[in-house]
């Protein structure tokens, strides 16, 4: 790459033989848009779940609505349910056909034909169905789903899968979901793949137990008879953000004035905590101020933003941020707090608000098609604290904070996962991939450009699912920079690029090592000159003051020095 030129849900099981992983017909079957799939778009899911918190148990219906969006003949449906969760029936209604899906005229597009499905076959997880009647293409129909059984226990969240179930300081139960990782089928019944989001949203709705409260995505729809809560999302959701909260709850209420208009700002938190929370979340309206100016406007103004409080650590959940922060700066867990970057900066505010928040713009806005693209959920993720820090303490310590997170790269495995199995890369995708968008942007050289490319990003893949290469092309053709041997250097290998030089009187030799073929990204030193290496030659330059200044750290290299080869 020349500077001076053109730049271009099923459960899975993965053996490890020999350092090389095996995978079953069930991974393909969870992690791909297999012929059980790509011929459907799901549209709407209503939700009704009704958990039995001692027994630790559910019970629910799900209204999965779909349209048919290419013809198929005798071919079977797949609906994903893990073990030991159990679908007890499904029904299948039939629509009228409905250019756009009104939920307002729902009632009025029913066509009141229903007829049932034939079960084809069924794995521990997942249900091939069959419509004893011909779906017809651009119809929508709906796949009535009614399922109970016991609730998965999640046993490190928000790190692994499943419920979680905790009591607050007071002994009242605080009960909440994550499930990223292993899937919003590992709860409820539904088409389990990160590239089909529902396009009109969703409704949730939970029987509440006495004297508690049941928050979820979105806006409040209505409540029944106290027991009774509806929560409703107007925008597309990742399937895993969908997630129920239980405790005894206070509610804050606020608004910002942002790019669109007024944001609705809704924070639930522990009774005893109301005075803490109102203190903290006062992070939450700096952290809008700088994403609108960085990434452009929040996605989700229609839905609000919310922060629930939970017993667990936090994560992205759309419109309704699980928080577990202890109100304090910093990255805090099991009562101590640390600043990833080891500088001190990480405590000038809250990481997981704005962490978290990051992922509206990147992760439930701009989503992966699969799990083995979520490096586009977290590196640009991981680089907005970078950005954060730049807008309220300047760019000095934004790219100390930057450079202090390598600590934390291991270089294990890359960053890109297995496609078609539901199997992401190596948890480098956070801090790695910061560092990665970081060396990015300073071969641009014009941090106007750079912000104009983010707001871009955020307008063209606007409520959309992706892939990595598309997401990878975007930015070759937006920087006018050939990044394609750059991505397939720092996301598909664990070699962080070495810069090996000697000097002899006022001239520098250098070369890279640990590079594919034909990575030649250009260097800055720190005396303001670009150089040129690539990992096939010998490359020189005569420094300024006749001495070599070293690279600018911004850049993600390592450098050796070496005596003169002979």
């Amino acid at each position: 790459m020349k500077k001076s030129i053109v730049f271009c849900i099923v459960l899975f099981t993965i053996s490890i033989a020999a350092q090389k992983p095996i995978f079953s017909k069930e991974d393909s079957l969870r992690g791909s848009n297999t012929s059980y799939r790509n011929w459907w778009n799901v549209v709407y899911y209503d939700i009704d779940i009704e958990p039995d918190f001692e027994q630790k148990t559910i019970k629910g219906t799900v209204i999965m609505y779909f349209k048919i969006t290419k013809e198929v003949t005798n071919q079977e449906l797949q609906i994903d349910l893990q073990f030991p969760l159990v679908i007890d029936k499904i029904e299948m209604i039939g629509m009228y056909s409905d250019s756009y899906f009104n939920l307002k005229k729902r009632n009025n597009v029913f066509d009141l034909k229903t007829f049932g499905v034939e079960t084809l076959q069924s794995f521990p997880n997942l249900r091939m169905i069959k419509p004893e009647s011909h779906l017809i293409i651009n119809n929508i129909y709906a796949a009535h789903i009614q399922f109970h059984g016991a609730l998965p226990i999640a046993k490190s969240p928000p790190w692994d899968g499943g419920w979680v179930f905790s009591k607050d300081a007071n002994g009242n139960p605080w009960i909440t979901a994550a499930c990223e990782g292993d899937g919003a089928s590992i709860w409820f019944p539904c088409k389990d793949y990160n590239g089909d989001e529902p396009d009109f949203g969703m409704q949730i709705t939970s029987t509440v137990p006495k004297d508690m409260v049941f928050v979820s995505n979105g806006k409040l729809l209505e409540t029944k008879n106290k027991n009774k809560t509806t929560w409703y999302v107007q925008n597309p959701i990742n399937l895993y953000n969908i997630i129920p909260y239980y405790g005894k709850y206070a509610h804050i209420s606020d608004s910002y004035s942002g790019l669109k208009g007024r944001l609705s700002l809704d924070y639930y938190v522990l009774e005893y905590n109301k005075v803490k929370a109102k203190k903290q979340f006062q992070h939450v309206k700096k952290m809008l101020h700088s994403f609108e100016d960085w990434f452009g406007p929040y996605p989700f103004y229609e839905d609000g933003y919310k922060i629930v409080e939970t017993s667990h650590l936090g994560m992205e959940h759309q419109s309704a941020i699980a928080y577990g922060n202890d109100y304090k700066n910093g990255y805090c867990r099991n009562g101590k707090c640390l600043d990833w970057s080891n500088t001190g900066i990480g405590f000038l505010w809250d990481f997981i608000i704005i962490h978290e928040s990051g992922h509206e713009w990147f992760g439930n806005s701009i989503s992966a098609n699969e799990v083995a693209d979520l490096w586009i959920h977290e590196a640009f993720t991981s680089y907005s604290e970078t950005l954060f820090t730049e807008s309220y303490f300047g760019k000095e310590k934004a790219n100390q904070y930057v450079i202090g997170t390598r600590r934390a790269i291991q270089n294990d495995i890359p960053i890109v996962g297995k496609y078609g199995v539901n199997v992401s890369g190596s948890t480098d995708m956070y801090f790695k991939g910061a560092n990665v968008i970081h060396t990015l942007r300073q071969l641009l050289e014009d941090d106007v450009k750079f912000k104009t490319i983010l707001r871009k990003m955020n307008t063209e893949w606007y409520h959309k699912t992706v892939t990595g290469k598309q997401i990878e092309d975007f930015w070759s053709a937006e920087t006018g920079i050939d990044l394609h041997e750059f991505f397939d250097q720092y996301l598909r290998t664990t070699q962080v690029p070495k810069l090996v030089y000697y000097t002899e009187h006022d001239t520098l030799y250098f070369k890279y090592e640990n590079v594919i073929d034909k990575f030649d990204m250009p260097l800055l030193l720190n005396s303001g000159e670009w150089i040129y290496p690539n990992g096939k030659e010998w490359k020189s330059i005569q420094l300024k003051n006749g001495q070599f200044s070293g690279v600018n750290p911004n850049l993600y290299v390592e450098t050796s020095a070496i005596t003169k080869p002979y």
